[in-house]
């Protein structure tokens, strides 16, 4: 695996957060009683994935680095399903969800290689 000085140089963690400020904007013109549900939870899930791969490359080893990866993974595959959820309520615009579908399964299978890199 190659060295970078920063979990800031991943281009997931990059785009990861991108994903985050765009799940937070698209989020704001959700119905108000969302608030502590639907909302929360998309904003939860998306910030779950930087926020892992952070954390788990300033652990001391790639076992452990791979755990927090797999746990972004994870939280990818609930923001999936959450945002399918979204649009079945009519919260999101089809151009808006096609965006989100579109970075999301690109961090998705950049999570998937990072934790093949991470196995051995």
């Amino acid at each position: 695996m190659n060295k970078v000085a920063s979990y800031k140089d991943l281009i997931v963690w990059q785009k990861s957060m991108d994903l985050v400020v765009r799940i937070y904007h698209l989020t704001q013109s959700f119905p108000q009683e969302e608030r502590f549900g639907l909302i929360s939870q998309l904003r939860r899930s998306a910030v779950s994935i930087p926020s892992n791969i952070a954390e788990g490359s300033r652990r001391g080893t790639k076992k452990d680095y791979r755990s927090f990866v797999l746990i972004a993974y994870g939280s990818g595959a609930e923001l999936e399903t959450q945002i399918e959820i979204a649009k079945r309520l009519d919260f999101l615009k089809s151009a808006d969800s096609h965006q989100l579908d579109l970075l999301l399964q690109e961090i998705m299978k950049m999570l998937n290689k990072l934790v093949g890199v991470l196995e051995t």
